[in-house]
């Protein structure tokens, strides 16, 4: 009858199995045609935004480095309006500037005396020229914009033959020249960065002028044409509406946004090709009103290729969850008879293994060489590990029933009953540490106090762990003692240095009285003995730095990663007791640079201080050194995550005096003093921070050390 019952279940389960399996292919089918299509629609507006991203970077990129030009403009203005008049003096002047804006695309760098209308330019490595001319950079009625109290004009992109020029102009303050200009090939300037932008696989990356010129294009050709009559003249067989439209409506009036167009050809791909295109406009200068606009594009069909490699992917998925249906439905009745049985054997498995974790969880507490009892209400004691026994010279069965006092002094037991108690009032965990003599040695012990609680509820005991931390306390001593010989040293050199300055005076001016007397006459002992006396006093002052390790050793080059490792040896323990996380990527075989051993570990000292002082409650410090500058420059990067720099205070971080550390703790004088040190060696120090987290950039600061290679480093590597 069991069995007559089962064949009428199979004849009823199968055409419902089948009708389950029609209706699954007919919907799965169409949703997947939907979803497909959805898909590829989301998959290309996430791609024109990951577009959008790297067209910001760009943006962001030529916005700074713009920024960073007219900064070092006004740098060489200022050094041409202090310096001599004399040609050689002038040059001597510009090459620093020159040596730090020449990689970003400056040719050149012209000063215009508009009185005899002369022209002198500047070269890197060469010598200079000196021309008659009537066209001036800077106009005499410009609109500019301000940096600093001085003048700036931005000129328009101008032809020069195969390349884009750009001139960036002050007026000078100068007995003899009145305007000093940067020459900028765009070129230069655009293609080392932009060259190597990829989206997806062939995407790339072009940017036009506000009068819709190309000034870098993957195509040659194209650079310095109208972007509307370049495409037309190469495919005069296709619409560029939608570009036009792009350019001309959005990108040409400072807008961004995304989109797509169509075009005849990609990387040697002809016909027609639909491409995804994202644009953000680039702000050259405000005054006078000049917008570049750079634009990520790539095209349709590596999207499409890709979805097409999932959607049979997905297909395939499909199917096989139909297979994996029909065959469940056909398995549920089999495994239900199985499950029951099953379920009585799991029952005495686990019970089996609940009794090997109460056996693994006792020889636990008994293998620990921790301190391990139980304690009721009135303090005695309940349970005991053997570790505890023997830690009181017992036996576990001996010490049951024992009260806190018969284990510890008065004093202890008093305050151990005290917590007993606590924890028995408010049902939950104290820790405490104490100092316990144990025969004739003294340990600290830490000890967690915890309640513990039947079925119901209701608190039976408390359970201590406690450990032994005397080597803790030591260690802490030592630190300690560490601390108090680092913050001797610091007060010792600023004894030192506050020290040297009156005595230098008092010496210099003893020795000219000692030349106005005659020798042997008792003014003349008298300043002797006097001078003596100070020259002493040097000594021990002399004492005083040897003590804080404030050398004067100077040398002309110098290896980075050595500055460094000295640096963080120092640092170390301190930054670890902050909570600081230290992160170290040192590039190995790194080039020696053009500076001085004391001085560069002093700017490494600041900048590891100041990202310690921003990170308070702890976080993550990150030193790398690296090559850049195209092999010619060592790079060291110093970052935290701390709260970062807001941009309104940005601008004031060199300058001297100036700190936004509270009264007390800081002089405001560490950046400025960097600054200066760092743009003596012929390097720079650049500073990009985020106050917040964002998508795109996270929370910190990161401070970049420029120095150029040395010179005889140079050599040896060019040879080589």
């Amino acid at each position: 009858m069991v069995t007559a019952q089962n064949t009428r279940l199979k004849k009823r389960m199968l055409p419902l199995v089948a009708l389950t399996a029609l209706l699954l292919l007919v919907g799965g089918t169409f949703l997947n045609i939907w979803l497909g299509r959805a898909a590829q629609q989301v998959v290309k507006d996430q791609f024109n935004e990951g577009q959008l991203v790297v067209a910001r970077s760009v943006k962001y990129w030529i916005e700074r480095q713009i920024g960073f030009l007219e900064k070092e403009l006004l740098i060489a203005a200022k050094n041409i309006e202090s310096a001599p008049t004399a040609p050689q003096a002038l040059d001597y002047n510009l090459q620093p500037s020159f040596e730090r804006v020449v990689e970003l695309g400056v040719a050149k760098i012209n000063l215009f005396d508009r009185e005899r209308r002369l022209k002198h330019t500047y070269y890197p490595y060469r010598q200079p020229t000196h021309t008659t001319t009537d066209a001036f950079p800077f106009p005499d009625n410009p609109e500019s914009a301000s940096n600093g109290g001085r003048t700036i004009f931005v000129s328009n992109p101008v032809s020069g033959g195969s390349e884009m020029q750009l001139t960036i102009s002050t007026m000078l303050d100068h007995p003899v020249f009145d305007d000093l200009s940067f020459h900028l090939n765009l070129s230069w300037f655009l293609t080392p960065y932009l060259q190597s932008i990829r989206s997806g696989k062939t995407g790339y990356a072009w940017i036009m002028d506000s009068q819709g010129r190309f000034l870098f294009h993957p195509q040659p050709a194209f650079i310095g044409q109208s972007a509307f009559e370049a495409r037309r003249g190469r495919e005069p067989d296709i619409s560029h509406h939608l570009i036009d439209t792009i350019q001309r409506e959005n990108m040409l009036e400072g807008m961004e946004g995304t989109g797509f167009y169509h075009s005849g050809w990609h990387r040697g791909i002809t016909g027609k090709i639909e491409k995804l295109i994202a644009y953000s406009p680039v702000v050259v200068s405000k005054m006078p009103s000049q917008v570049w606009s750079v634009a990520v594009v790539a095209p349709v069909f590596e999207i499409e290729d890709a979805l097409r490699q999932i959607h049979r992917w997905q297909v395939l998925l499909q199917a096989l969850v139909m297979l994996v249906v029909i065959v469940a439905g056909a398995a549920l009745l089999f495994f239900e008879v199985r499950w029951s049985r099953r379920l009585e054997k799991t029952v005495e498995d686990r019970t089996r293994a609940l009794k090997r974790s109460e056996e693994n969880y006792r020889s636990l507490v008994e293998s620990a060489e921790d301190l391990i009892f139980t304690l009721d209400q009135e303090g005695r004691l309940l349970s005991v590990n053997s570790f505890t026994a023997r830690w009181f010279g017992n036996r576990p069965e001996e010490m049951i029933g024992l009260a806190v006092g018969d284990l510890f002094a008065r004093e202890i037991a008093e305050r151990k009953m005290e917590i007993v108690q606590t924890v028995f009032r408010n049902g939950k965990s104290v820790r405490d540490e104490f100092e316990l003599k144990v025969g004739s040695e003294e340990s600290w012990i830490s000890a967690n106090f915890m309640p513990l609680k039947n079925e119901a509820g209701k608190m039976t005991a408390v359970l201590c762990i406690a450990r032994d931390i005397t080597e803790n306390k030591k260690l802490e001593r030592q630190l300690i003692n560490t601390e108090k010989l680092a913050s001797l040293g610091t007060l010792a050199a600023g004894v030192a240095h506050e020290i040297n300055n009156p005595l230098g005076v008092m010496l210099g001016f003893c020795d000219l009285l000692v030349r106005k007397k005659t020798a042997g006459s008792q003014e003349y002992e008298d300043l002797k003995i006097i001078e003596r006396q100070g020259l002493h006093c040097k000594q021990v002052v002399e004492n005083l730095l040897s003590f804080a390790r404030v050398g004067r050793e100077v040398s002309t080059d110098t290896q980075l990663n050595h500055c460094l490792r000295e640096i963080i040896s120092v640092v170390r323990h301190s930054l670890s007791m902050k909570g600081i996380d230290l992160e170290i990527d040192l590039t190995e075989d790194l080039p020696r640079v053009h500076g001085d051993d004391r001085q560069l570990q002093q700017v490494f000292l600041n900048l590891i201080n100041n990202a310690a002082a921003a990170m308070p409650e702890g976080g993550r410090l990150t030193i790398r050194s690296e090559v850049a500058g195209g092999g010619k420059k060592v790079a060291v990067r110093i970052r935290d995550d701390g709260s970062g720099i807001s941009p309104e205070i940005m601008d004031h971080i060199y300058e001297p005096f100036f700190t936004t550390k509270p009264e007390g703790e800081g002089t405001g004088l560490g950046l400025f003093v960097s600054y200066g040190i760092i743009n003596k060696f012929g390097g720079t120090i650049l500073c990009e921070s985020q106050t917040h987290t964002t998508a795109q950039r996270p929370r910190g600061t990161t401070f970049t050390v420029v120095l150029p290679m040395a010179l005889e480093e140079y050599r040896w590597r060019a040879e080589s």
